[in-house]
């Protein structure tokens, strides 16, 4: 072997791991907020969760990363310890896919389908569709392409490093080297630390389909080796654990207990089989199928061995690391997930979604204080914006970051409406407190409105009840319709301010109101319009940037002034539905004096 062929083994491990990851990062990029979807379908069955695991990991081609999100998911709160067995030992299966795609380079045959499987052959095949596709303006398209480009650049490394370790056949130290890893413990210790250094059991089983084109490795060699690799690729999860809560730290450890046993139960039960039975095909020359072969067979059958055992894994993960008297909480957004950007969006969305129901269950509860004062619910509406206030710090940060990562255009879109949005939804909890501060002042000076002033009122909190529901549910849902019925609501509920300001103005002016009064109510009419424009901010921008537009002048001046627009007319006739909905008590009397 010369020195050129060592450069043509770099030169091809380099290939090969740059396409595998760029695979990685599109397949992940195209499946986008469906990962998410996916893994939030969990139940407490064990065997759902493998399933689940696997498909994921059949879609993204690496257990480390589906394992990293376990951990984050974990870490936040989002899935049980529990519901995270199932999952991890699906990515183990789920990553045996990528070992029999590799495994097409060893077919052998003369007819036109086995050669057309061949990666030499179907390779520059679809190097060739794949940068078409990526030369495309339509996103989708050139993300499959950057797949295809990628999975080309990833079988031409592995011919590469297949070609380039072909001398090595010859060379009696290679065979001597190799002989001494069918020491099962050698063999394992040399896979744990190769794929613990790459972080991919994919790659490293790959590699070692490749040097099996050397006609050198056999069976009793490479099976120890192949163990060693599912051990090692636990390294990836274990490191992202550290700093995570403990549940986070205890499905890292699942991981790691769960293949060290399988393990442990192969080698055992092999060797002590062929101790007995003396198999035939252990000091057999092992080929890039047979390798595929093992690497499933392990995984499989440690699966059936220990899924119907996963709550005693997860009493040994507790026992390794136990529970502290200190309550531990969840980390609300972690950055784990940034790691694999669509992820990340729904986290942040998710997490967007929880900040809007802190907001709007603070604004109901403060306007119910307005009615009737309890100074437990007075404190439970200052918690709830200062938790509100937590979020916007997280989201905000967390979003900064995500915005510097690669994103799909929907994604981009999301977090480009979250940023606009949890500003709104902070200002509008801060309005609870506002009103919370109206109703404390009632209390205590003992202000008691006119009838129809809280006949009036009534109204107006209604619609401003409804335009809160509508904005957080179309959020939340990404719904447009329904983010489309918020402006004419917000529209009525200023007409209902405007209304209300000028009856109690006729008041004032007939001596039935006082002015003290009056500085309360107007408070309160003055939170209760702001409140809903906020709600009007967050649905526009949701709006908005689903349209890829951001002049929000613009698009509300078209909206109420734009008589020839589809848009504009929905928007009156919603408003003069709306106005029919809302209307105050006829035949209000106007009291003497308010008490």
């Amino acid at each position: 072997m010369t020195i050129f062929n060592v450069f043509s083994l770099l030169g091809g491990l380099a290939l090969f791991l740059f396409g595998m990851d760029i695979m990685g990062k599109a397949l992940e990029k195209q499946a986008g907020g469906q990962l998410q979807k996916i893994l939030s379908k969990l139940t407490d069955s064990p065997i759902k969760g493998f399933f689940l695991g696997l498909c994921v990991t059949a879609i993204i081609q690496s257990s480390s990363a589906t394992t990293v999100m376990v951990v984050g998911f974990v870490n936040s709160g989002i899935m049980e310890l529990h519901q995270a067995i199932g999952v991890i030992m699906g990515s183990n299966v789920g990553t045996t896919v990528t070992s029999w795609i590799l495994s097409l380079s060893g077919l052998q045959g003369d007819s036109f389908i086995i050669k057309m499987l061949k990666p030499t052959s179907f390779s520059p095949v679809l190097a060739f569709i794949g940068i078409l596709l990526y030369m495309c303006k339509s996103e989708k398209k050139k993300g499959i392409g950057t797949i295809l480009i990628g999975f080309a650049v990833l079988m031409t490394g592995m011919t590469t490093m297949s070609n380039a370790v072909l001398p090595l056949q010859g060379e009696a130290w290679f065979t001597s080297l190799f002989t001494r890893f069918s020491n099962p413990i050698l063999g394992v210790l040399v896979g744990a630390l190769v794929t613990g250094i790459i972080q991919s059991s994919s790659a490293s089983v790959g590699i070692l389909q490749a040097l099996s084109a050397t006609g050198v490795i056999t069976y009793g060699s490479a099976i120890p080796i192949i163990m060693g690799q599912n051990i090692g690729t636990c390294v990836t999860a274990l490191i992202s654990s550290v700093g995570a809560n403990k549940n986070a730290r205890r499905a890292a450890m699942v991981h790691l207990y769960f293949n060290i046993i399988g393990v442990t139960i192969f080698l055992v039960g092999f060797y002590g089989l062929n101790a007995v039975c003396h198999f035939p095909f252990v000091n057999t020359t092992i080929e890039a199928w047979g390798i595929a072969v093992v690497h499933s067979a392990f995984n499989i059958l440690a699966t059936i061995i220990l899924l119907p055992f996963a709550n005693v894994l997860e009493k040994l993960a507790i026992l390794t690391i136990p529970d502290s008297p200190e309550k531990e909480g969840f980390a609300l957004l972690d950055e784990r997930l940034l790691n694999t950007p669509a992820m990340a969006v729904e986290r942040a969305r998710s997490a967007t979604g929880e900040m809007a129901e802190l907001a709007r269950v603070g604004v109901m509860q403060a306007m119910s204080l307005t009615h009737k004062w309890d100074d437990a619910l007075a404190q439970k509406v200052r918690d709830e914006e200062c938790q509100v206030d937590r979020y916007e710090d997280a989201l905000g940060t967390y979003l900064v970051k995500l915005s510097s990562r690669e994103l799909s255009h929907a994604d981009s879109q999301s977090v480009n409406t979250l940023l606009h949005t949890i500003s709104d939804f902070e200002r509008i909890s801060d309005h609870s407190v506002n009103l919370l501060a109206s109703a404390e002042e009632m209390h205590v000076k003992d202000i008691q409105f006119s009838q129809d002033a809280r006949d009036e009122l009534q109204v107006l909190e209604d619609a401003v009840q409804d335009t809160l529901n509508r904005t957080t549910e179309a959020f939340r849902k990404g719904d447009l319709h329904l983010a489309g019925k918020v402006e004419p609501l917000e529209a009525v509920v200023n007409e209902l301010v405007r209304a209300i300001k000028a009856h109690h103005i006729a008041r004032l002016q007939a001596g039935s109101c006082s002015i003290e009064y009056g500085f309360v109510l107007e408070d309160i009419l003055t939170n209760y319009e702001r409140v809903c424009d906020h709600c009007s901010n967050v649905a526009v921008a949701q709006i908005e940037v689903a349209q890829d537009s951001f002049d929000t002048h613009a698009y509300l001046n078209d909206l109420r002034h734009g008589n020839d627009t589809k848009e504009s007319e929905e928007f009156h006739r919603r408003l003069d539905r709306y106005r029919e909905r809302y209307l105050f008590p006829e035949n209000h009397i106007v009291e003497e004096k308010e008490q």
